[in-house]
């Protein structure tokens, strides 16, 4: 196991991992500044600087992939015995390079997608701020300091989401005049922006108090001396704390990556311009959550395999399974091409959430562990790549809603290319990238041998096989195939002709889409890959035997992806690309025309969180606002206010009638006394030789009397 009790010194090798995260920072603090030399500067200062960042990251790879740990400390809080430091373990590093290289595609499409927006300093410096803020949270090796990084990304996706904050209708997400419940569907940025920034605080406190909790128990919040000291494990349980400590940690990894229940900001944050969509909502903030659990995940288990702890696990995966299904199934009857990526970004984390899960529940650790990690990495790349095509769709449509696009495979055919590529390891296409890492989850619930739930996990996840093909295959069919919309026709009419978005913005999506592509026919090899990685994390930072079983295929796990693909994409060819039926006659009456309106509805969770917490407090605070601060607090101002005028019309009396009149009184005694005096010097000097004579006599008859 490595150790790493004492600081180590500080050398380049040591000094890179804090690079990685420090120069995106950097870049940030200085853009305000770059920005008074021109607009150019500074947008190409933003993107170099996450190149650099994206490089040191790859510098890094080389020892990783041989199985080295970089783990540097500093002292931070010496009285506390707290450090701050970096573990660039093998995971860690593999992590990073994923942020940082898509983050630095998405900021060269940020060059086209964003070009002409007012506000442009503020939107470079939260994009770097962001960055380094993820980074940090990847290469952190203590709760503590990891902890910062995640409150800095969100308050940097806050900033992103709220971009927009002038809340055109145009910038708003969702279709104005939607209600369910009563309670609007449409958001504006702004709005969205505070949804997700006050949704994801619920998991932050609870994050917040977990780690506390282990902290007064362990005296420690690095991740190293958790794994190497397992007292702490022992006393917690002996509080009955184990578990609930546990799931509270997991409660910000619910928040940040939407899990159930905490996942309905994120389809509403697409409020926010696509580049952040992209950034946040698919290639990193929403798998800051996974990693996090991909940290704490073999710490639990490793610390507590004697005591058990399978039900924080057990937890981990039915959160996951349940939001993957409950958000794909939102995704089949969503408009907009933004929300459907949205949905399906949660549906996906879900399946991520279930593979780390199940690895607690299995005789093998790393079998959903690597699975798990296989999805983050995969699901990154394509997702990302849609995002970014999504928004060069927006951008040369003028729309955001799929019925209003159609036939655009015929004017934009690289962007139709590179998101069918894309979307083939979305929906789990054989020899894309996703149908290795959906199968290898799949196979993990499979052989979670330690709980009665495998198989009802198992059947959820498979039904959510089936509704992904199906939602992917509209998308892509509503979109490029087909005759073109009346909106397209009417843009064509008026002279508006449709074109391929600039290079700076397909280059970056095509890039990724490929790399899908590429990932997907390395599919086995690349998974044996990860087992090796995986491996040398859980083995030199965890302490744990790890059995190594590379590529390994479970013919139900492929069987069940195989079939629950092709009856997932027929029916959706059939409706949205061969056009052989009408799917609105479908759910114009009866049950489906309920179970639409429920799911177009989302299940009524957000109307109902409305009606029970947002409304409330907001009914709540008029009434203290009326009754209290009107009622009360403002008399007490005015009664104060009246009072304060009264004393000072009163002290202004005395000013006048007292100090001043004795003031006055004193100079005008003064001057009369100065103005006698002044009479008896008349200039004439016998008159004061005469004088002078009296009081010489005058004095020596007093003198002689006195005697």
């Amino acid at each position: 196991m490595y150790m790493a009790t004492e600081i180590t010194p500080l050398t380049f090798a040591t000094l890179t991992p804090w690079l990685v995260w420090f120069v995106p920072m950097l870049a940030a603090i200085l853009i305000p500044l770059i920005a008074k030399a021109g607009d150019k500067v500074r947008d190409y200062f933003a993107v170099i600087f996450s190149l650099i960042s994206a490089l040191l990251a790859a510098s890094l790879l080389p020892a990783a992939l041989g199985g080295q740990v970089i783990h540097h400390q500093v002292n931070w809080i010496p009285s506390l015995k707290i450090t701050a430091g970096v573990l660039a373990d093998p995971l860690a590093v593999l992590m990073a390079n994923v942020v940082a290289w898509i983050s630095f595609l998405i900021m060269v499409y940020s060059l086209g997608y964003m070009k002409g927006e007012a506000n442009l300093t503020r939107y470079w410096f939260f994009m770097n701020f962001f960055i380094g803020s993820m980074l940090l949270i990847v290469l952190s090796d203590n709760f503590l300091q990891l902890f910062f990084g995640w409150e800095g990304v969100g308050l940097a996706s806050y900033g992103l989401i709220s971009f927009w904050n002038r809340d055109e209708e145009k910038r708003w997400v969702g279709t104005p005049g939607h209600t369910a419940w009563g309670v609007p569907q449409a958001y504006s940025p702004t709005h969205a922006g505070m949804k997700a920034f006050v949704t994801t605080r619920i998991g932050d406190i609870s994050f917040l108090i977990g780690i506390l909790i282990l902290y007064s128990v362990a005296g420690t919040f690095d991740f190293v001396h958790l794994a190497e000291d397992k007292q702490w494990a022992s006393t917690l349980a002996s509080m009955g704390l184990l578990i609930p400590v546990g799931i509270l940690i997991f409660g910000g990894a619910i928040g940040k990556s939407a899990q159930f229940p905490l996942h309905e900001w994120l389809p509403d944050a697409m409020a926010g311009p696509t580049a952040v969509s992209a950034l946040i909502h698919a290639a990193t903030m929403v798998k800051a959550g996974v990693f996090l659990v991909a940290r704490v995940g073999p710490i639990f288990f490793v610390a507590a395999s004697s005591i058990g702890v399978t039900g924080f696990f057990e937890v981990i995966a039915w959160i996951g399974v349940i939001t993957a299904f409950l958000a794909a199934t939102q995704a089949m009857v969503a408009k907009e091409v933004k929300k459907v990526l949205a949905y399906s970004t949660v549906s996906q984390i879900g399946y991520m959430m279930l593979g780390m899960g199940v690895a607690g529940l299995a005789a093998n650790f790393a079998a959903g562990y690597v699975a798990g990690f296989f999805h983050l990495t995969s699901h990154a790349i394509f997702k990302a790549a849609l995002f970014m095509g999504a928004g060069a769709l927006i951008h040369a449509t003028g729309t955001k809603y799929m019925n209003e696009m159609g036939g655009l495979r015929k004017t934009m055919g690289i962007t139709y290319i590179s998101m069918l590529l894309a979307a083939a390891g979305l929906a789990g296409i054989p020899l894309f990238s996703g149908f290795w890492s959906k199968d290898a989850i799949l196979g993990a619930t499979l052989s979670a041998e330690h709980t009665a739930s495998a198989i009802p996990l198992t059947i959820l996840a498979a039904a959510t096989v089936f509704i992904t093909a199906f939602y992917t295959v509209r998308m892509i069919g509503m979109i490029f195939h087909g005759e073109p919309s009346h909106h397209i026709k009417e843009m064509e009419k008026n002279g508006h002709h449709l074109h391929e978005a600039p290079r700076v913005m397909w280059l970056p999506y095509a890039i990724l889409a490929v790399a899908t592509l590429a990932i997907g026919l390395a599919g086995p090899f690349y998974e044996g890959v990860l087992h090796s990685i995986a491996g040398s994390s859980l083995e030199n930072v965890f302490g744990m035997h790890v059995v190594e079983e590379g590529f390994k295929v479970n013919p139900v796990a492929l069987g069940i992806s195989l079939i629950g693909v092709a009856v997932g994409a027929f029916p959706a060819y059939r409706y949205y690309i061969a056009r052989t039926a009408d799917p609105s006659s479908l759910v114009s009456r009866g049950f489906l025309a309920s179970l639409y309106k429920f799911l177009e509805n989302r299940w009524y969770i957000d109307a109902f969180y409305y009606r029970v917490f947002v409304y409330p407090v907001a009914t709540f605070s008029t009434i203290l606002f009326k009754v209290f601060e009107t009622g009360v607090i403002d008399r007490i101002s005015g009664s104060a206010a009246s009072s304060s005028i009264v004393l000072s019309s009163v002290g202004n009396w005395i000013d006048v009638n007292v100090i001043d009149g004795f003031a006055n009184g004193t100079a005008a005694a003064g001057t009369m006394f100065s103005r006698t005096a002044r009479k008896i010097q008349s200039g004439i000097a016998e008159q004061y030789v005469f004088i002078f004579v009296v009081g010489i006599i005058i004095v020596i008859l007093a003198v002689l009397t006195l005697r």
